[in-house]
């Protein structure tokens, strides 16, 4: 058992030109994901969700405080930990195998990476797929060689960043279903930043909503909805109308940062949409 310690962490980027000038956008930032949970960040667009990631993932550096996994303090990337972006970023040359075994050739001979390579492709449905190229593959097929090859390096944390903003609402749903089977079935650790609150609410154990910059963390739900969910059924609704009734607000407050005399707060109830998506096109 080996949880993420996320312990006082603090980002500031430095001015430009001036120290002073100097933009912090999150602070104080503590939260323990167990070994095996499905933890959220959700919050509006700035917030810092996906540089909190990133410093968990070790593409970033904390300004000050410090990330854990076990007893090993984060400070680079490392194999106990696997990405997947929004973007699949897969070499258009190699087939979907070839895309798989690349992540663990170095690590086992090619036989074995073969062997273990399908292993993976056929736990996210793939196995009609081995020998095609990413051009020939859908969005969301594309996501889940990418998800395959993350999980293929068999790391202790799943680490996603908004992996499906980019698609439409139909390969979505089927996606959802898809990453609740893989977490069942790998007993992974999964932190997961997203827009949406709907997803948070499908997906999650736990769902850590952040405010606006310099962000932090507003308040941890606990998601206590038998699985899979029901996003219809009273409980469900309740959750999503009370994440909204605090994140709107912060919502508000990046609009009115960069619209300054142009902002309308009738115009940004628009922006709220029906699958609770937090700031479109913000």
């Amino acid at each position: 058992m080996e949880p993420v310690v996320i312990k006082n962490v603090e980002k500031t980027f430095p001015g430009k030109e001036k120290k002073d000038q100097s933009f912090t956008v999150f602070k104080d930032i503590s939260l323990t994901i167990d070994s095996g949970e499905f933890v959220s960040l959700l919050g509006p667009s700035g917030c810092g969700k996906s540089t909190l990631l990133n410093i968990v993932a070790g593409l970033d550096q904390a300004t000050t405080g410090e990330v854990t996994v076990g007893s090993n303090k984060i400070l680079s990337p490392g194999s106990d930990r696997g990405v997947v972006f929004q973007e699949a970023a897969l070499m258009p040359w190699l087939t979907v195998l070839e895309n798989v075994i690349f992540a663990t050739k170095k690590k086992m001979g090619k036989e074995d990476a073969k062997t273990h390579a399908k292993k993976y492709l056929k736990l996210v449905h793939l196995s009609k797929f081995f020998d095609s190229y990413p051009h020939e593959l859908s969005g969301g097929m594309k996501q889940r060689v990418a998800i395959a090859r993350a999980l293929s390096m068999d790391p202790k944390v799943l680490l996603m960043d908004e992996p499906f903003g980019a698609l439409d609402e139909q390969t979505r749903m089927m996606l959802h279903r898809e990453v609740q089977f893989i977490w069942e079935e790998t007993k992974k650790t999964i932190l997961f930043v997203t827009h949406n609150i709907r997803e948070s609410i499908l997906l999650s154990d736990r769902i850590v909503l952040m405010g606006t910059r310099p962000g932090g963390i507003r308040k941890i739900y606990s998601v206590d909805l038998p699985r899979p969910r029901d996003p219809s059924s009273p409980e469900f609704i309740q959750i999503e109308q009370d994440i909204m009734s605090i994140l709107g607000g912060e919502i508000e407050k990046v609009m009115k940062e960069e619209m300054g005399d142009d902002f309308n707060s009738k115009k940004a109830s628009l922006l709220y949409g029906t699958d609770r998506n937090m700031g479109d096109h913000i």
